[in-house]
């Protein structure tokens, strides 16, 4: 039997239901609606909610249509709780729109790419509380990691309430500093395209090898499933330790290994790779 996942573990505690303030949610997307989806699950009363998407998706149109929520009101109240959930090429544009909901008890929740603190302080006021975040895509199966960093002005309790919120995906880890973001952006945010890009590559070696193709993508497909639950299933044990527990001396895996850690082996790779996603970060950021 797996391990709950932290998602799991919160919808059984159903935190979400003493919250009594209000939660606006701007941007119903694909992120946006993983954590909307994830909320009523940790039991959040839909009253207290109001979505704010010009053209959501049908698939969030049933959702709400099962949690009766205020959609697009002509005026809504203040905010407790503002998550922005919108594509960053929007948030210029739709931020002040939304402004008026923000007052000084208000938590700003970002969780889009490329938007500092201090843009969002720019906009709602230099003294609103901010936490800005980089979740990444498992969050749609509540196995989400995402990294958060706040602005001083965030309280203990609106920090325990962000937590909780961003729970409703997976895990969150809190960030000493800002611009560690970029880095989390390059490792955690883009960093379920390098595990698929991993699948694809393995598969294409197996057909390389020999082995008819879709045979070889099925076989890779289930090896890096099996191998991501393994490694869940096994919190206590290094990655280093299970790689080596598959890997007998002078055996299959030690020979393919001998190419995969060579000095110009994955390690470069992934290391300019890494760089290549956070210099990126920083120039969208900037």
């Amino acid at each position: 039997m797996s391990n709950p996942s932290p998602s799991e573990q919160r919808e059984t505690e159903r935190p979400l239901q003493s919250f009594t303030g209000h939660l606006v949610l701007v941007g119903a997307g694909q992120m946006g609606g993983a954590l909307l989806a994830g909320w009523f699950r940790l039991g959040l009363e839909p009253s207290r909610v109001t979505v704010i998407d010009p053209r959501p998706s049908d698939t969030i149109r049933t959702l709400l249509a099962d949690h009766p929520t205020a959609i697009n009101p002509p005026a809504a109240a203040p905010a407790d709780v503002m998550v922005l959930a919108i594509k960053p090429q929007m948030a210029d544009e739709v931020m002040p729109q939304v402004k008026h909901l923000v007052i000084d008890t208000t938590v700003v929740v970002s969780v889009m790419a490329g938007k500092t603190i201090a843009r969002m302080e720019e906009v709602f006021g230099a003294g609103t509380a901010v936490v800005r975040t980089i979740p990444n895509t498992p969050a749609a199966v509540g196995r989400g990691i995402t990294g958060a960093a706040a602005n001083g002005h965030v309280t203990a309790a609106q920090r325990a309430l962000v937590d909780t919120l961003l729970g409703a995906v997976g895990s969150a880890e809190w960030l000493e500093r800002e611009d560690w973001i970029d880095a989390v952006t390059a490792v955690s945010g883009s960093g379920p395209a390098y595990v698929f890009l991993i699948a694809e590559t393995l598969a294409r070696a197996g057909a390389a090898a020999g082995l008819p193709a879709d045979l070889a993508a099925r076989l890779a497909r289930a090896t890096v499933e099996g191998a991501g639950e393994l490694l869940y299933r096994s919190p206590a044990i290094p990655p280093a330790t299970l790689r080596q527990n598959v890997t007998s001396p002078n055996g299959t895996t030690h020979a393919a290994l001998q190419v995969l850690m060579a000095p110009d082996g994955v390690d470069p790779l992934f290391e300019a790779a890494v760089a290549a996603a956070a210099k990126r970060s920083r120039e969208l950021a900037g």
